[in-house]
């Protein structure tokens, strides 16, 4: 008898520790809930941003990429133009391509460009 005395208190136990946990697992639900709430607002804002950042590389890939021709370029006009562009050009031309194809490459004009070829190459 006292094993089943004891099986019966450890019963009652653990039924009365089951109504004490129902209310941690209503608010781990209730936490879980308002997580993936918020995952999917944030989801949907990236998905809004992103669909934005997409028109505006559409939109600007519509604009013509003509530019006017420039008239003769000197050399106070090299130390204007970027440096970041300037060694764009001379890695270009050190890779083999040519003075048309560097043109299609870069925003600058094939004169700018044969100006910087010919500083770049003699410093």
């Amino acid at each position: 008898m006292d094993l089943s005395l004891i099986l019966m208190c450890v019963g009652i136990i653990i039924i009365l520790i089951s109504f004490f946990t129902r209310g941690s697992k209503k608010k781990v639900e209730k936490e879980v809930e308002e997580l993936s709430m918020s995952f999917y607002q944030e989801n949907n804002q990236l998905k809004r941003r992103l669909k934005a950042v997409e028109e505006e590389l559409l939109l600007s890939s519509n604009v013509p990429t003509t530019f006017p021709k420039q008239k003769k370029v000197t050399a106070p006009a090299v130390a204007a133009i970027n440096q970041i562009l300037v060694s764009q050009v001379l890695a270009l031309h050190e890779q083999g391509y040519s003075l048309s194809e560097i043109t299609q490459r870069s925003s600058l004009s094939s004169e700018q460009i044969a100006l910087i070829l010919q500083t770049g190459v003699t410093k």
